[in-house]
């Protein structure tokens, strides 16, 4: 199956290094393609997803399918794109990537799955704390309808939904030693009444297993709030870093006995399963607005190999085009992911796709080419870049 197209000298170079190298594989030995877009159509106004998908010829949705066409992600995990019941969106979406962008070939996925998510549930209660309720901040998860900025899988290998697991509901109070926002005098931001209520999860937590050649990889998909838009309690900071968190102690063997999904079900992943983390996760290793080491929660935990960080040279280009916040930054600019505001925050890397360290890496990547070579114009639909990692199955996954 195609893979994306480089363009530049030293990717050609990177591609072939690789090539040679996977001469040693079996013949038996697949390759599949694991990949993250924050699609952002999170749109304004409910029903406006629906419209623009079945209009057939919607520029922003055109782009996004140039971008699964050039990269041709096996399965792939889309945020920001608002739920639809039925998973309709996957439905309308296949006319899109069904049809030839730039010449490209299209792309088929025989699978998905969504489901509702806590945006834009309203709770009731004043969360945000400014005096008034059925503010979008005062919905489980900042929206300003149920399902804005919901997530969708696509995926060409068979979805087990009788085993998959979410943790919509579950409330961050639940957490052992959660990280409970404290206003600069030490008093409690929450009350007593909100922190008893509040989901953790800002939109869910999905555990996905899919089958593939005869083993099952556990998609972990979820989509943290930002660390912004808070005050000096930084209780987006914070929540950001316990969604993290959940994941973590998730594939903790010992440390998840206090989680409960939404069926009922105690406890986190077994001990050997395999996995992948994906999603936008909205934090930056050194730079940006996350509390310290909330990500690195995943990318040093010992079930995790992050030893592949995806690059690209245009995330090099953009920051040094655009300047301002990106030159004070400490991380390596060819690891950002997101085209950011440059007066403020600047680029950072906020989407990843971790996968554990039983399952052999071949490659990854950002799909973020320099100005003026193909697909460039399409990636930019979003303020976020496609990420995608490569593993090798089935022999590669050990017990």
């Amino acid at each position: 199956m195609p893979r994306p197209v480089t363009f530049s000298l030293s990717l050609l170079l990177m591609l072939a290094l690789t090539a040679t190298a996977s001469l040693a594989v079996a013949d038996s030995d697949q390759r599949i393609r694991f990949a993250t877009l924050n699609a952002a159509m999170g749109l304004a106004k409910h029903g406006q997803l629906s419209e623009r998908l079945r209009a057939g010829n919607d520029p922003d949705l055109r782009k996004l399918a140039e971008v699964v066409q050039r990269t041709r992600p096996d399965v792939l995990l889309l945020s920001e794109i608002d739920y639809l019941p039925g998973d309709r969106q996957a439905e309308w979406l296949a006319q899109y990537l069904a049809r030839s962008e730039s010449g490209l070939e299209p792309v088929e996925y025989a699978y998905h799955f969504s489901a509702p998510v806590n945006t834009g549930v309203q709770s009731g209660l004043d969360i945000d704390g400014n005096g008034q309720t059925g503010d979008p901040a005062d919905a489980w998860g900042y929206g300003r309808f149920p399902g804005q900025y919901g997530m969708l899988l696509l995926s060409r290998y068979p979805i087990d939904r009788q085993g998959m697991r979410s943790f919509q509901y579950f409330l961050w109070r639940d957490m052992p030693a959660a990280l409970r926002p404290v206003l600069p005098g030490g008093a409690d931001f929450y009350t007593d009444e909100t922190w008893n209520q509040l989901r953790l999860s800002s939109k869910s937590h999905w555990d996905i297993p899919i089958a593939i050649h005869g083993q099952t990889i556990h998609l972990l998909a979820s989509h943290p709030t930002p660390p912004a838009y808070d005050g000096p309690e930084d209780r987006n900071g914070a929540r950001n870093h316990d969604e993290i968190r959940l994941w973590k102690d998730y594939i903790s063997p010992g440390s998840a006995d206090y989680l409960v999904d939404d069926t009922g079900v105690k406890g986190g992943l077994p001990a050997g399963a395999a996995f992948v983390i994906a999603g936008d996760l909205n934090a930056d290793i050194h730079d940006g607005g996350s509390r310290d080491k909330a990500i690195t929660q995943l990318l040093r935990h010992p079930r995790v190999n992050a030893t592949c960080e995806p690059r690209s040279e245009g995330a090099v280009e953009a920051s040094q085009v655009q300047g301002q916040a990106n030159l004070q930054h400490r991380a390596d600019p060819a690891l950002d992911t997101g085209d950011f505001s440059d007066a403020q925050v600047g680029n950072l890397r906020a989407d990843y796709v971790l996968p554990s360290a039983n399952l052999a890496v071949s490659g990854c990547g950002v799909f973020w080419p320099r100005a003026g070579e193909p697909g460039a114009e399409a990636a930019a639909f979003s303020d976020h870049r496609l990420v995608w990692l490569d593993i090798i199955l089935p022999a590669s996954v050990r017990p």
